[in-house]
């Protein structure tokens, strides 16, 4: 088996119409690891997860968020072909290096919309990856969990999964790949992705500066806070805006 993906759902009409549905065209073999969690089994992505990638026998464990969608027959076999050459990487369909922009292919939102105008190829080096779907050599990951502890809730598991291998010599990329949705716009920073964050900042207080899908974030404590409340405020200021 080559490939194993991993998936935690909570919401099983959106994981039928988004991912099985792509899944089901597939011409690549893969073996699929759902986890229920709509009675709220696990608290935090990092035990589900690892509850999860203890069962697969894949050469390369795919965690996927269930509104993930393959548009085409050929898209995992695509992502293997990019990757099977790599084993000491870690690889994403989106992510941040230290410029401005996300870097990605896919498409998001209702209806979807390319995430930039910018197409990239092969595989891109980034600081980090988003966590929608990302892709883990099984024998990187026999050797590095995701931190049940610094990861709590549902959010930052890939960031910090990134920056963690980082520190051991594993780099993160990538993937220039076309055809996969994503139905989430993308936004999902709340309290408790804040209150991730300022652990995750914690940890790797080696790195000046952590560069994720959702924005920049030193790991200075004081200036941290100051982006968070930036941030808010200018959530609060678009929300005014609008209405």
């Amino acid at each position: 088996m080559l490939v194993s993906i991993v998936c935690v759902y909570n919401n099983e009409k959106i994981l039928k119409n988004y991912l099985l549905e792509g899944l089901k065209k597939q011409n690549f073999e893969y073996e699929l690891i759902l986890i229920n969690n709509v009675q709220n089994k696990f608290s935090s992505a990092a035990k589900a997860l690892n509850h999860g990638a203890s069962k697969a026998k894949g050469k390369y464990i795919v965690f996927a968020h269930q509104d993930i969608k393959f548009k085409h027959e050929n898209v995992l076999a695509n992502i293997y072909n990019c990757i099977k050459n790599h084993p000491e990487g870690i690889f994403g369909i989106a992510g941040r290096d230290d410029s401005n922009i996300t870097l990605s292919n896919i498409e998001h939102g209702i209806p979807p919309q390319r995430i930039n105008d910018i197409q990239i190829k092969g595989l891109i080096p980034v600081q980090t990856l988003d966590e929608c779907l990302f892709i883990v050599p099984k024998k990187i990951f026999e050797q590095q969990k995701f931190d049940e502890k610094t990861i709590d809730n549902w959010h930052l598991y890939a960031v910090d999964y990134c920056l963690e291998a980082q520190e051991k010599g594993i780099k993160s990329y990538v993937i220039g790949i076309n055809g996969i949705i994503h139905r989430s716009s993308g936004y999902s920073m709340n309290n408790n992705y804040y209150k991730t964050l300022r652990k995750v900042a914690k940890k790797h207080k080696n790195i000046p500066i952590i560069y994720t899908t959702m924005g920049k974030w030193p790991t200075n404590k004081i200036l941290l806070e100051i982006f968070i409340l930036l941030k808010k405020a200018k959530k609060i200021l678009n929300k005014t805006i609008l209405k």
